[in-house]
């Protein structure tokens, strides 16, 4: 199997120890204390490890807060780290519209099921050609589009960020890297996939700012870009949404985005990849597998397709 079942140890091997003893506040922290009650709280964080998980070692913590894109806070990788202590998660609400039965907006406590909440260890590719094997915390997408109840015309899923310059530093001024708000899109039966993850945490705790608080998709089998940051609106509509990288460059950025080791970049290889926290720079690269690993969870989705056309 590609995806492999997590290995057998404690919680407190994989979460750092710290986290696995303050796990209660953790989940009050998430909203979600209130909602479970505190013995079915602590179950939840440590109990809820999905078959989906990777059993390749997590990248250092550290190295996960600290090295992203969040355009929104600037093009460095080090920006968002730098700069997203100003932005604020609390209240946030989410709107589901679009084909749906059952439009509404929600608060995140009450969009997020404390019973479907699992830790997934998944690895996470990025255009640039650098990776990493985040434990990531959340829900399946799946199960929140089905409050909404999609339509039979509902085609495709588009997200769109939140847009606040002045907590957003990227978002203000003359030297914004692209239009906002930043927006993405999915397939339905890709958004509808198990693996497909809507997160609200990483390495058993909120989700830091720059990683994408409070709330952020997750498609492993895709490039980094489609997961999509700090979510205020998910739309059920029936043609293929626009997607900010996609309109930005259509050159070299497809509405798919799929991790594909045949088909390059137009200014680097997308044939091999180095792993975060593994040697820096001088780190040694390794294969880029089809899909990120996940080809035998996700192939199908694409059958009969040109993929290197439908990039």
């Amino acid at each position: 199997m590609l995806i492999a079942h997590p290995p057998k140890v404690p919680a407190s091997d994989i979460t750092p120890r710290s986290t696995y003893l303050r796990r209660r506040e953790v989940l009050a922290g998430l909203g979600l204390g209130a909602l479970l009650g505190p013995a079915a709280a602590a179950a939840s964080l440590v109990g809820a490890k999905s078959r989906f998980s990777t059993d390749e070692r997590p990248t250092p913590r550290a190295d996960v807060v600290a090295y992203n894109n969040f355009y929104e806070f600037g093009g460095g990788k080090s920006d968002p780290a730098a700069r997203a202590g100003s932005l604020t998660t609390s209240p946030w609400s989410v709107e589901i519209d679009g084909l749906v039965a059952k439009p509404a907006k929600y608060a995140l406590e009450d969009l997020i099921r404390s019973s479907e909440l699992e830790e997934r260890i998944y690895r996470m590719r990025c255009v640039e050609g650098w990776s990493m094997v985040i434990p990531w915390l959340g829900v399946p997408l799946a199960s929140v589009l089905a409050r909404a109840e999609p339509l039979g015309s509902a085609k495709y899923v588009a997200f769109e960020s939140l847009v606040r310059p002045e907590e957003m530093p990227g978002q203000a001024g003359f030297l914004q890297l692209l239009p906002w708000p930043y927006v993405e899109g999915l397939r339905l039966d890709e958004a509808l996939h198990p693996l497909t993850l809507l997160a609200v945490g990483l390495y058993g705790e909120a989700l830091p700012n720059q990683n994408g608080a409070p709330l952020r998709l997750v498609v492993p089998w895709k490039y980094g870009f489609k997961g999509i940051k700090s979510i205020v609106r998910i739309s059920l509509v029936e043609a293929q949404p626009k997607t900010s990288w996609n309109v930005q460059n259509p050159r070299e950025y497809g509405f798919f985005s799929n991790v594909n080791p045949k088909v390059d970049h137009p200014r680097w290889t997308q044939a091999t990849e180095r792993r975060i926290g593994e040697g820096g720079l001088f780190a040694k690269r390794r294969p880029t597998l089809m899909f990120n690993g996940y080809a035998q969870e996700v192939a199908g989705l694409y059958a009969g397709m040109d993929l290197g056309r439908y990039f």
